[in-house]
């Protein structure tokens, strides 16, 4: 073999080599997936976020993030569904084109008559309030909401013993649908057990509080966003030492500041020592647009493993 006969060899291995480690990722990809409700048994979908690079002929694994929406996104789970882009994870890596390495699951909640209490952010939305996913660039953000009131700190609520512990018709009534999903994804889909991730906004963030202290040994860490936990839900997360970020809005007249404290303060009593809680003074009720934009948030979620 003469020196260009081996040139020509290299050049051609090099040549493979540079073709192989160009090769596109995956693009992301948004299913919904079918299962029937145990609440209604009813058919439902529930939205399936696969992150960039995901493959399923790949052993690699991903972490899993458990989104559930706020009390405004709730539908049938088939022609409303949709509802559920509107904010959170999903509205950040699918509709904001945020490169977020997670499977997002994001499931319905049912509306339970939610539709029929007059509840005026519930009667009068409407499909035009669904953002789109766009080919090139992304929609433009909504506006954060208005916040006339000045900021201040409360002081935190003391007797939390006449405070229901549960908001009505909440995310507790689909506990079995909720198992079932994550049980049926781990199962059909790249993902690793040890991080899966729990969060909610709102009604959903008190619904991650629930979900965590009923089944503590799933999660690998759990972000309520705009939803406290009561302190009676709060021992089997502080044994089983689920880290957890809480998140408020300081002029959040919807879910009162007070409230948040006595949950944290319980998890320190019982010798929990990973619990953060941030406080986003200038911001309302939406608190929750500025958490999930952060990159701080997912980085804090991939650090953890159970």
């Amino acid at each position: 073999m003469n020196f260009f006969t081996k040139i020509s060899l290299l050049l051609l291995t090099l040549g493979g080599c540079a073709a192989a480690q160009a090769e596109p990722l995956a693009e992301p990809q948004l299913e919904r997936v079918n299962y029937t409700s145990g609440a209604d048994q009813k058919e439902r979908d529930f939205f399936l976020y696969l992150p960039r690079g995901y493959d399923a002929a790949s052993e690699q694994k991903w972490p899993v993030i458990l989104f559930l929406h706020g009390n405004g996104e709730r539908g049938n789970g088939k022609d409303e569904l949709d509802y559920v882009l509107i904010h959170g994870p999903l509205y950040e890596a699918w509709i904001q084109k945020k490169d977020l390495p997670f499977i997002i699951i994001s499931p319905q909640l049912h509306m339970f008559d939610m539709d029929k209490r007059g509840i005026s952010y519930i009667d009068n939305r409407s499909r035009s309030q669904i953002p789109e996913r766009q080919e090139n660039g992304t929609p433009p953000r909504e506006p954060h909401f208005a916040t006339p009131h000045p900021m201040s700190g409360d002081a935190a609520h003391g007797d939390m013993s006449g405070i229901p512990a549960l908001l009505p018709e909440g995310w507790d009534k689909i506990e079995g649908d909720l198992l079932n999903i994550i049980t049926q994804v781990q199962q059909q889909y790249k993902t690793d057990e040890n991080r899966l991730y729990l969060t909610g906004l709102s009604y959903g963030g008190f619904g991650s509080w629930w979900l965590a202290s009923q089944h503590p040994q799933l999660f690998a860490a759990v972000a309520p966003v705009v939803g406290w936990g009561h302190p009676s839900f709060v021992e089997p997360i502080a044994k089983n030492q689920i880290p957890v970020w809480q998140f408020a809005g300081g002029r959040d007249r919807t879910i009162p500041i007070k409230y948040f404290y006595p949950a944290l303060n319980r998890l320190e009593q019982l010798g929990h020592p990973n619990v953060r809680f941030t406080t986003h003074e200038d911001m309302g009720h939406d608190a929750w647009r500025r958490v999930y934009r952060s990159d701080d948030f997912y980085q804090w979620l991939l650090d953890q493993s159970r």
